[in-house]
């Protein structure tokens, strides 16, 4: 095996004026395009498009904002608005037309009316103001932003007709914490333990985006085992996530049982991360160049009977789920997104996968080792609790035979690569399959080696206000059942 450098170069990156912004922006209203991202500096705007037809084709867009506005995205495809409140919020720039001018990410608690990315438009925030909703007999239940257990924040705010839902509305931004401004201006080795603690259960996922965005830049090329143990941590991140999440979901339907096996089986794979890597998170593992942490060879040779024996238990706890009716009758036909909704959102992971949304970014775009590796991409068309669940289920079987042969294709080498010499600023992105769904990464290396700037997009964007209509016209005692079927990401959303 040789060398390589895991994310596609097809990839453009191309400045346009407004007329060329405005003729995207019409593009994804219409559907011929996906939003994968949308992100701001003090003086531009930047916007990553897919196309609808080819998710491998994408190219991110920049507009200078010279008057501090730019037209706005949301004004014609939903799924923006969220992104250019947060745009908003930390650089000033303002979205002329958007349909909704709240805060996202600024609660009027910083202590600065100047967004703290620059740009001198400060303002003053008053109470922040839930959208009204009007009929007989509605009242409001405010949920959080603190919860009981071991959670982040967030609220949630129910209009309820009765115990009928009949309308959810998320407030988010309790945990920012400007992770993106205190990557500027730090090395690499910083900037990727930054990445890496985005959202913590997705470590893997964030440091692999950045790292190959980086190596993108730089035409940086890693060794091959590197890129294979990368792969590896990858699956077993997948493996411990979609194990907890399973025996979660099964709680929240009050089948405890299932939660107790499950959360056996995600020690189990946290155990091996751990004696494979030296960290059950396999956290600061990836760096840019390579990975930090090798295995050795009697190491990977327990990986094998591990996930054989995980293997095994696992199979008996899918019959259960099953065959076991009051469990169907709480996911089946629960928390509907339907597939029409999930393609506009661009959804990803399991929560586009289970409203028959065909994506992976292992394979659109694609990257190595994947290129090199034969695994299917389940999907279903109901997008309901028990269908998040199942591809859940189909993805854990996957990502065991995926870790399989990953192990077999081993082979011996470095696991580092010097950088090359930065001789001017230059740009790099990438696409990586977490289990959420798909985390991009853009950077901007400067002439010194130092980050510029860095974008970093949780799948979770596009998939929380999917839960907001997935919700409507459930009841609110399934709405912790709904919302742990999505298991979006607060800290990822938060930055």
């Amino acid at each position: 095996m040789t060398g390589q450098s895991s994310m596609p170069r097809a990839w453009t990156q191309q400045v346009v004026d407004v007329a060329g912004w405005s003729e995207v922006v019409e593009q994804l209203g219409a559907g011929a395009s996906t939003l994968v991202a949308l992100w701001g500096e003090p003086d531009h705007v930047h916007m990553a498009v897919a196309d609808s037809a080819d998710l491998a084709r994408m190219r991110v867009l920049s507009l200078e904002c010279p008057q501090g506005s730019f037209p706005s995205v949301g004004r014609v495809h939903a799924p923006a608005i969220r992104l250019e409140r947060a745009v908003t919020d930390l650089f000033g720039l303002v979205p002329i037309g958007a349909p909704d001018a709240r805060p996202w990410l600024d609660h009027g608690v910083w202590g600065i009316e100047t967004p703290p990315g620059g740009g001198g438009r400060g303002r003053v925030l008053g109470e922040y103001e839930f959208l009204p909703v009007e009929g007989d007999n509605l009242h409001q239940v405010p949920v959080g932003p603190v919860h009981a257990g071991i959670i982040e924040p967030g609220h949630f705010r129910f209009a309820a007709d009765g115990e009928t839902i009949v309308r959810l509305e998320q407030r988010l931004g309790y945990a920012h914490k400007g992770i993106e401004a205190l990557m500027r201006g730090s090395d690499l080795g910083r900037a990727a333990k930054l990445a890496g603690r985005c959202s913590g259960d997705s470590t893997v996922a964030y440091a692999w985006g950045f790292a190959s965005a980086v190596e993108m830049a730089l035409g940086w090329v890693v060794p091959a085992r590197a890129v294979w143990l990368r792969a590896l941590m990858a699956e077993l991140e997948r493996l411990a996530n979609h194990l907890g999440d399973v025996g979660a979901i099964c709680n929240d339907a009050a089948f405890a049982i299932m939660l107790a096996h499950c959360s056996v089986l995600r020690e189990q794979v946290l155990r091996i991360a751990k004696a494979c890597f030296g960290h059950r998170l396999m956290m600061d593992c990836i760096v840019p160049g390579g990975v930090r942490a090798d295995i050795a060879p009697a190491s990977a040779g327990d990986i094998l009977p591990a996930l054989a024996a995980i293997r095994r238990e696992f199979a008996k706890l899918v019959l259960l789920y099953d065959k076991t009716t009051s469990l169907q009758e709480r996911t089946v036909g629960t928390g509907i997104v339907v597939p029409g909704l999930a393609r506009r959102f661009g959804a990803g992971g399991f929560v586009g996968r289970a409203s028959g949304r065909m994506c992976d970014a292992r394979r659109w775009p694609g990257y190595a080792p994947y290129s090199d590796l034969v695994f299917e991409i389940p999907t279903l068309p109901e997008g309901d609790v028990n269908a998040r669940v199942w591809i859940r289920i189909r993805e854990i079987e996957e990502s065991m035979r995926l870790a399989e042969r990953i192990v077999a294709s081993l082979a011996e080498g470095a696991v580092f690569a010097a950088p090359p010499t930065i001789d001017a600023a230059r740009t790099g992105m990438s696409l990586i399959e977490g289990f959420r769904g798909d985390v991009f990464v853009w950077v901007r290396v400067e002439a010194d080696g130092r980050i510029g700037r860095c974008h970093l997009r949780d799948p979770s964007w596009f998939q929380w206000p999917l839960l907001e209509a997935a919700i409507e016209g459930n009841i609110i005692a399934d709405f912790p059942l709904c919302n742990k079927s999505f298991n979006c990401s607060y800290s990822g959303v938060d930055l």
